[in-house]
């Protein structure tokens, strides 16, 4: 298997080398040059996220150097659950993605890439440097995946006073390997600084660089594997595909899911559920794409003005009436997410983060008859715990610290601030200073 660029698809790599490198060299986004198909009846009686996983990116890393170690590394990242929960509402259930290391479903795809990138590295003489821009959950589960590996470095990018105070506890209580820089900027003044990079000659003349964003291929496709598995549990209990209804930034576990149906799993609808960066849903409404500068909100991971995987998406349907007919997308503002976050509680007793919030009001706004006639899904992305700050008075409870949480809590902090200019960032990673 291969995979090219989105810009230019005479540039290919292997499945390891999409990997390590992260983003094309023309700064293009990797996608696979096929799609194998794979029925449910393909996957036979496996029903956890191991053999699922394996099962479904086996043809991806077929004859590669990592092929050998898929399972392996499936079963080193995927050390914890992502259960479907049943709502008390017919047709409704939540895919809860927090069970891990550091409570968000970032987690799935750092530790895929960490324990890839981590064998890849074994005798290299030179090490290597991960840039990760983060709008809260991405930096601290890259960081909590590579932390203490031989030979990899990360640098986690964060907009400074743009994350929840549990959030940057998380992207900056690491020391050793890791090191944080909060910029004072947007999230998309962070991403930018992180494709400028990989395109400076200068830096990449200095060290290897590679991204832990979902701009790189193993952060996205152990995505995948979640879906699928949840599609498989509930095609197998009902006999109906799965709905999902996804909170959404950068819209790489959007477009994960998107995959995942793309392969042949029980997938009907998609729906994007975005707060009041609202760039994809006008896109789908007018036609016509406007990146713009990203606006605070209550769900900050979801804070992006110009989501990058919008280029995966556009490679797979060309054409925006494919687009619209793939997926469809509702923005929700901050007043709303707060009334569904006492709604959530008063009703079913749920506890959801802004993000899944986000996601709840999107399925309250869907029509009558198209929730009657779909078994639907909400991805619950965080841990309640991340946003105690924003929950706790809305609900007049406190929210339950996960143990994974509570001993990052006791760890100290350490970051520096820098200006979102190259210069700056350059400047830091030279500097080798914390």
């Amino acid at each position: 298997m291969r995979f090219k660029s989105t810009r230019e698809p005479k540039l290919t790599a292997s499945f390891a080398d999409a990997l390590a490198q992260g983003l094309a060299p023309d700064g293009g986004l990797y996608v696979p040059e096929v799609w194998p198909h794979l029925t449910p009846k393909a996957f036979g009686s496996d029903r956890d996220l191991v053999a699922v996983g394996k099962r479904l990116l086996e043809p991806f890393a077929a004859g590669d150097v990592l092929g050998a170690s898929l399972g392996d590394i499936l079963t080193e990242a995927f050390d914890f659950p992502a259960p479907v929960v049943e709502l008390p509402i017919e047709r409704l259930a939540v895919l809860e993605l927090f069970h891990g290391p550091t409570a968000a479903f970032k987690d799935f795809g750092a530790r895929f890439l960490a324990a890839s990138l981590g064998r890849l590295r074994e005798g290299r003489p030179r090490p290597l440097t991960i840039l990760v821009a983060t709008s809260g959950d991405t930096g601290g589960a890259v960081a909590a995946a590579f932390h203490g590996r031989p030979g990899i470095e990360v640098v986690v990018l964060f907009p400074k006073g743009l994350v929840s105070p549990t959030q940057e506890r998380q992207l900056t209580c690491w020391g050793g390997n890791v090191r944080s820089f909060a910029v004072h900027g947007t999230f998309d003044d962070c991403q930018r600084l992180v494709k400028e990079a990989f395109m400076d000659p200068g830096l990449r003349e200095e060290r290897e660089l590679s991204s832990a964003n979902s701009i790189n291929l193993g952060r996205l496709l152990p995505q995948a594997v979640y879906y699928a598995a949840s599609s498989l549990a509930i095609w197998r209990r009902h006999g109906e595909p799965a709905s999902f209804i996804i909170p959404s930034g950068n819209l790489g576990n959007s477009v994960a899911c998107i995959w995942a149906r793309k392969l042949g799993l029980p997938i009907a609808d998609v729906v994007l559920a975005h707060n009041a960066n609202r760039t994809v849903p006008d896109y789908l409404a007018t036609g016509e794409w406007h990146p713009r500068p990203s606006v605070a909100t209550l769900a900050s991971a979801m804070d992006v003005g110009n989501p990058s995987n919008m280029e995966r998406l556009r490679a797979l349907y060309p054409q925006l009436e494919e687009i619209r007919g793939a997926v469809s997308a509702v923005a929700i503002e901050d007043e709303a997410i707060r009334a569904r976050i006492r709604a959530g509680f008063e009703q079913y007793g749920q506890i959801w983060c802004p993000h899944t919030a986000t996601a709840a009001e999107a399925y309250e706004r869907l029509p009558v008859e198209r929730r009657r006639g779909g078994r639907w899904v909400l991805v619950s992305t965080a841990h309640p715990a991340k946003f105690r700050e924003i929950i706790e008075p809305l609900i007049g409870r406190e929210v339950p610290v996960p143990e994974s949480l509570a001993r990052l809590f006791a760890r100290p902090t350490a970051y520096r601030e820098i200006d979102a200019r190259l210069a700056s960032l350059r400047d830091a990673l030279r500097d080798g200073g914390a």
